[in-house]
């Protein structure tokens, strides 16, 4: 039990006694003593107080004035966050009233301490009086927080699924791993909502709102029915189902022999599946995945999903394939290929390729010679270059749009530059002549507002292009860890781009591997 203190009332004089701690407790603090009088404006002598200091049970005189029997009271501390609030009680003089319980809790709830009254705690107090104690005679109830809704996908959202490879390292085509069938009843997506939480209180019994959280909707296209209760969807068709931009969509494959002057070009929804060949100069367009069990040749073809090609392309110089998922082609010539994942190969001639994530040319042959192949993290290939020397570069360790659009910006700002230079000089000329009182006339006046107006929006222009492009130049060269791997042989000649520094390979070299290490491209063994 702690020590405490208790006032004396006499009729020309005013003790106070201090009673000592036992089993362990805290001696009473002079602190508290000289706080407890100064809040009842009681008059006491310093000295004397000061002399009760040491422990021990002790009686002193503090003043020589009349004092009124004081009755029990206590201090109330709320927490700065108001969740609790703790009793200190201490004992009347000798001669004053007691608190009783009643009285305590009424006074409780009139200084505003409304919620989470702990009886338990006020009854241990008044059953057995402790003074100078703390007692934690309210709790307020915390919020419970609750959580996001979120739904689960009950088919393959993984873009970035490697198709499967043969013993020799060539890509099955009958076994690829990129398109996720679905049949009809099959549930595709569960959507668990959101857990709004509970409402807390503090112990004055104002509410705590719990955080807010995010609500949840099953987007979804269409060939899909949704439940009663709008927390599940299946499939209405045999198909495909694939996710975009968190909508998830089925669609039946339109299948076709060949894509030619006998179905024209073909723009479709879903999956389309050509079981032939795309033929010059005609164009595949859908928003799934585009399959061609043949070749493609000097055509455009472009997938929201991935493109697999089972015979490869020979664009002529003219073939386009724009994938917004994978793109898997037994070979690549004289085209221009883009994709968002990556791009499987086993072999790249003279071509232009962008892969989002790798490039990977593996297989029999798999070799890359001649062109550009470009790839954020990783280039992968068997014999790069040529020993006739064609020009062969490859970049890795930034985003190929990047790229891109840092040579278009480029080329912006060199028109506009030449636009401002062509100008200037006439919007000085006429400057002068006003400078020297020559009169022009209206229309010359206009015409060279018209110039004024035309360079500064090329100026701004200029400084528009110039922030965007600094801002992507400092984003090449933060994939730390791109790299490009040569399985077999590399040929002198061949350029390799690692970020923001390259180097042109010099020697032939085998089985090695390239990496940006100390601001330099280096080759290290694989």
């Amino acid at each position: 039990m702690n020590g405490y203190f208790q006032l004396i009332c006499d009729t020309s004089k005013t003790f106070l006694r201090v009673y000592a701690p036992v089993d362990g407790g805290m001696a009473v603090s002079m602190n508290e003593i000289a706080e407890y009088l100064n809040s009842r404006d009681i008059p006491y002598d310093s000295s004397a107080l000061s002399s009760l200091a040491g422990g021990g049970d002790k009686e002193v005189v503090i003043n020589y004035v009349t004092c009124r029997d004081v009755q029990e009271s206590y201090k109330l501390i709320i927490g700065k966050d108001k969740m609790n609030a703790i009793a200190r009680f201490y004992p009347p003089s000798r001669n004053g009233n007691e608190l009783s319980k009643q009285e305590f809790i009424a006074d409780l709830s009139f200084k505003g301490v409304q919620y989470g009254v702990q009886e338990e705690e006020i009854d241990r107090f008044f059953n057995r009086k402790n003074y100078c104690e703390d007692y934690i005679v309210a709790v307020g109830k915390p919020p419970r927080h609750g959580s996001d809704a979120h739904i689960e996908y009950y088919f393959n959202t993984d873009l970035s699924a490697r198709p499967t490879l043969k013993e020799d390292g060539s890509v099955d085509f009958f076994n690829l791993n990129t398109i996720s069938h679905c049949h009809e009843g099959d549930v595709l997506a569960k959507l668990f909502p959101e857990d709004p939480g509970d409402v807390g209180y503090n112990v004055q019994g104002e509410k705590i709102k719990p955080r807010d959280v995010k609500k949840g909707k099953l987007k979804y296209g269409r060939n899909i029915a949704i439940s009663e209760d709008k927390l599940s969807i299946t499939s209405e068709v045999n198909g495909h189902v694939t996710l975009v931009d968190d909508k998830v969509f089925v669609s039946d494959i339109l299948t076709v022999e060949n894509v030619d002057s006998s179905t024209g070009n073909i723009e479709y929804d879903g999956n389309v599946q050509v079981n032939g060949n795309v033929c010059a100069n005609f164009s595949v367009k859908a928003k799934g995945n585009v399959e061609v069990s043949g070749v493609v040749e000097g055509a455009l073809v472009e997938a929201g999903g991935d493109i697999i090609i089972a015979k490869g392309m020979n664009g002529m110089g003219k073939g386009v394939l724009n994938a917004k998922g994978n793109v898997v082609a037994k070979f690549l010539e004289n085209s221009t290929v883009t994709a968002l994942g990556y791009v499987s190969s086993e072999s790249i001639l003279h071509s232009t390729v962008y892969a989002g994530d790798e490039i990977t040319v593996s297989g029999k042959r798999g070799f890359i010679t001649g062109g550009r192949v470009c790839a954020t993290n990783c280039v992968t290939v068997k014999t790069l270059g040529s020993s006739m020397g064609a020009d062969t570069i490859v970049e890795v360790g930034a985003d190929p749009t990047v790229k891109v659009r840092i040579q278009n910006l480029q080329w912006d700002i060199a028109n506009a530059t030449r636009v401002v230079k062509s100008v200037t000089p006439l919007i000085e000329a006429a400057k002068q002549k006003r400078a020297k009182g020559i009169k022009v006339t209206p229309e010359q006046l206009q015409y060279v507002k018209s110039l004024v107006t035309l360079s500064k929006v090329k100026e701004k222009e200029i400084n528009d292009k110039a922030d965007e492009m600094e801002q992507l130049q400092e984003s090449i060269g933060i994939f730390t860890n791109a790299k490009v791997v040569v399985t077999d042989i590399v040929f002198p000649g061949t350029k390799i781009s690692i970020g923001d520094v390259s180097m042109v390979v010099h020697n032939e070299m085998k089985y090695c591997k390239f990496i940006k290490l100390d601001g330099d491209v280096k080759m290290t063994a694989i």
